[in-house]
């Protein structure tokens, strides 16, 4: 169905009952003054110093000796600590920005904010609302895409902060600084955009206090108007990766995507924003390179086979799309065990979608054993990684006792159903 063709008015999917409930202001204490250029200057300064190695204690002691109030130095540093743990997200754009703990663990990062972008683009969006915009990582991939965004944030404090890094965005592509809207997303709406994004996976209140709220129901905006607004326009949802299956509607495409070796979102693309034939997708990122596996379903799991010379671990983003038994058919693997994701082979192809091993030898699963043929091999270094096992790799690790120069990866799994301990080199 072409969603655009089915849109119904502005007002349509948005109407939930009287005036949107005001939201308190929640600014923290010094914190106005990084949005004077006073206060900009200042931790522009202490944030290079900070990257360039600088104590922070010293530069605590340095800012209040400028005059600073303990406030605003509190404000500078926190700010400035923030930048720099922001750039594996958003690169050296990082150092412009202004962030809220919570915002910045929230934020999606910069190459993959960039990807949901091209979908709108490839989609023909020119406006996009983003619903719960957090500091604005969706708005400036889609701004810095072409694509005007109608940002919409609920707490008065993180959408002041979007709309500062809105306006370094706006100010690098000289084009006019977009405003974001202060509201609930349900109450506000998608206007009269073409298309919208939703991060409905919404965290507890405040800036510090990170938990994911546990019930689907409660997320905010709630995946029941997500979903509506996903039968009026062309949608996009980022949800966490372990979103429960049962939640995921006919009509969309699901996609999940790992940044270099972590799984961080499932993307639910609708209308134009999905693609033809495919309901189940893969993204795997590493650093600048990425790689995507698909299918229009779930693939059934490779049959069982035999240890072979070589063991494939397929990415999270691979197990949670359920792809194992296409990427098995691509590799001429099996699979080790029946419900353990873990594939075994003959030969080694290389792939992006999977680390894979070369096998050594066999040790004994008994740990005393296992520990004396670790310590005859002079293994002092080792990785141990676990699939249908109960062990803890890290109390394991101290009781192996190890000393040695080498080092090699332990897999504790199951062959065919039985409990093994391989000892593996990374291939």
């Amino acid at each position: 169905m072409n969603h655009r063709t089915h849109r119904a008015s502005s007002t349509a999917p948005t109407a939930r009952g009287g005036a949107a409930p005001a939201p308190e202001h929640t600014t923290p204490p010094g914190w106005d003054f990084l949005f004077e250029t006073a206060g900009l200057d200042a931790l522009n300064r202490t944030a290079g110093e900070l990257a360039g190695g600088a104590d922070p204690t010293q530069l605590n002691t340095l800012l209040r000796r400028t005059g600073l109030s303990p406030e605003h130095t509190a404000a500078v540093l926190t700010q400035a600590m923030l930048r720099l743990k922001a750039r594996p997200k958003f690169g050296d754009l990082a150092m412009s920005l202004l962030f809220t703990p919570s915002g910045l663990e929230q934020a999606t990062r910069g190459i993959v904010a960039l990807r949901h972008a091209a979908r709108y683009r490839a989609a023909g969006c020119t406006t996009v609302a983003d619903l719960g915009c957090g500091i604005g990582a969706e708005s400036i991939a889609l701004l810095g895409s072409g694509i005007a965004p109608l940002a919409v944030e609920i707490d008065p404090f993180t959408a002041r902060v979007a709309e500062h890094n809105l306006g370094v965005t706006a100010a690098h592509h000289r084009l006019p600084t977009p405003s974001v809207r202060v509201g609930d997303a349900e109450y506000v709406g998608p206007g009269d955009a073409d298309g919208v994004f939703l991060d409905p996976a919404r965290r507890t209140a405040g800036h510090s206090d990170t938990r994911r709220i546990a019930s689907p129901d409660d997320y905010s905006p709630s995946l029941s108007y997500a979903f509506e607004l996903a039968n009026q326009l062309p949608t996009g949802i980022k949800l966490g990766p372990g979103l429960d299956r049962e939640l995921i509607p006919d009509t969309a495409e699901a996609q999940w995507v790992s940044v270099d070796g972590h799984v961080v979102e499932t993307g639910l693309w609708f209308g134009e924003l999905a693609r033809h034939g495919i309901t189940r997708s893969a993204l795997v990122i590493r650093g600048t390179e990425s790689a995507e596996l698909s299918a229009g379903e779930d693939s059934a799991d490779a049959p069982q086979r035999a240890l072979g010379e070589y063991l494939y671990e397929p990415d999270g983003a691979v197990i949670r799309a359920r792809l194992i038994g296409l990427l098995a058919d691509r590799l001429r693997a099996g699979m080790l065990s029946d419900g353990i994701a873990y594939l075994t082979s003959d030969r080694l192809l290389p792939t992006p979608f999977a680390a894979a091993f070369r096998i050594i030898d066999e040790l004994p699963v008994r740990e005393k054993d296992l520990r004396r043929a670790l310590a005859d091999r002079g293994i002092g270094t080792l990785e141990i990684k676990k699939r249908g096992a109960d062990v803890d790799p890290a109390a394991l690790r101290t009781r192996l006792k190890l000393r040695g120069p080498h080092s090699a990866t332990l897999v504790l799994t199951r062959v065919a159903g039985a409990h093994v301990a391989l000892l593996a080199e990374r291939a």
